[in-house]
């Protein structure tokens, strides 16, 4: 899945525990007609992905949804949800970070030089 948006904020790299675990949240705010603020978490490596980007650039971010299971101590079941960033690009970029760039379509002409009797024949 991908959100579209503007960058309303980029959060500092937070680590948490004895084993390093770093977290950092970024919001994208979509641009409709009722503009929502999506809170995006990147975790581990990925969260230096954000490290090129500034607060009002347009962004393409591809997320993952997560959800869990917790029992509490009173034995009631609660369910929890996350969006989760693992790519993000810019939205004029068109190549994410990272990615080789790919070339449009109309770059793809075909031959001049070909007659009308070889495009029909197969070269199998």
């Amino acid at each position: 899945m991908e959100i579209e948006g503007k960058v309303k904020l980029i959060g500092e790299t937070q680590t948490f525990g004895s084993n390093g675990f770093r977290k950092r949240e970024l919001v994208v705010t979509t641009d409709e007609q009722y503009p929502q603020h999506i809170m995006v978490e990147f975790v581990q490596d990925k969260c230096d992905l954000l490290n090129s980007y500034n607060v009002g650039q347009d962004v393409k971010v591809s997320i993952n949804l997560r959800g869990r299971e917790w029992t509490n101590p009173q034995g009631q079941v609660k369910y929890f949800n996350s969006i989760q960033g693992w790519r993000i690009e810019g939205a004029s970029q068109g190549a994410a970070a990272g990615m080789p760039p790919v070339a449009p379509m109309e770059a793809f002409e075909p031959a001049d030089n070909l007659n009308e009797e070889d495009h029909d024949d197969l070269p199998f």
